[in-house]
């Protein structure tokens, strides 16, 4: 059976490596037209490269208008039209400010961070937004969240923040454009065991993750590229602006 994802234009930022490339790689699997991006061109070449299928690297910095209308504009004239948007770019974890006290926070890291997280996920929600309802086609925004971003942590505030201001974005785009063929979701992680994530931390600190789960590990990148292909699917049509939480069963909303 062919996919309902064959063919369809899946854009994912910060699609380079980890979590990007495990969605990408997925999406890829079902035959869809895979752009990768990366605020370097290379990596992004270098990453569409790596997987079989219609795929491509672009370059793109999500927290620059500019760049998102010069992105937009070559998809535009390249592919016509976007059917999914993942938006999973984000501020590099920075240990120095993960473990900052909330009143030690500077304004500068504050705004660092919401302007990748929450500006670039609306500008590019935004751009994209805007070609479905120019075309008329239906289409699936994925908000990569944090599960902070819904009960809060004593630690990274700037972070959770961010991406809780992304989680009311996703419901209002759901409601704003159900009846225009738009669905949205955020999908909240836990834990998950990207290079990047993983080893930052110490022995002591992976440890004490495992213990955040109920199901006592770290989750796999490629557990949630299956999730994210399952809401992209035409089998989840009648549900939009939900918060998807993968996290082991830690939380729930």
């Amino acid at each position: 059976m062919i996919s309902s994802l064959f063919d369809k234009v899946v854009v994912i930022t910060g699609g380079s490596s980890g979590l990007g490339f495990a969605m990408a790689k997925e999406f890829s699997r079902m035959g869809s037209i895979v752009i990768i991006t990366s605020r370097k061109k290379n990596k992004a070449s270098y990453a569409s490269s790596l997987l079989s299928g219609k795929c491509i690297g672009m370059k793109l910095n999500i927290a620059e208008k500019g760049s998102v209308t010069d992105f937009m504009r070559a998809v535009q004239k390249n592919y016509r039209k976007v059917d999914v948007l993942i938006n999973n770019a984000g501020y590099p974890f920075q240990r120095k400010v993960w473990f900052k006290k909330f009143h030690m926070i500077s304004d500068k890291e504050l705004f660092s961070i919401l302007g990748v997280d929450l500006v670039g996920s609306f500008l590019m929600s935004k751009a994209v937004i805007r070609l479905m309802l120019r075309k008329g086609t239906p289409g699936v925004i994925i908000n990569i969240v944090s599960t902070p971003s819904i009960s809060g942590y004593f630690l990274g505030s700037p972070y959770s923040i961010a991406k809780s201001g992304v989680v009311c974005m996703t419901k209002d785009i759901a409601l704003e454009y159900a009846q225009r063929g738009i669905r949205a979701y955020s999908v909240a992680l836990g834990n998950i065991a990207t290079d990047a994530t993983y080893n930052s931390l110490s022995a002591a600190e992976k440890v004490k993750a495992v213990h955040e789960s109920a199901m006592s590990r770290w989750g796999r990148p490629e557990e949630v590229a299956k999730i994210a292909v399952c809401l992209a699917d035409d089998s989840f049509s009648y549900a939009t602006g939900n918060t998807i939480i993968v996290n082991g069963g830690s939380i729930s909303n």
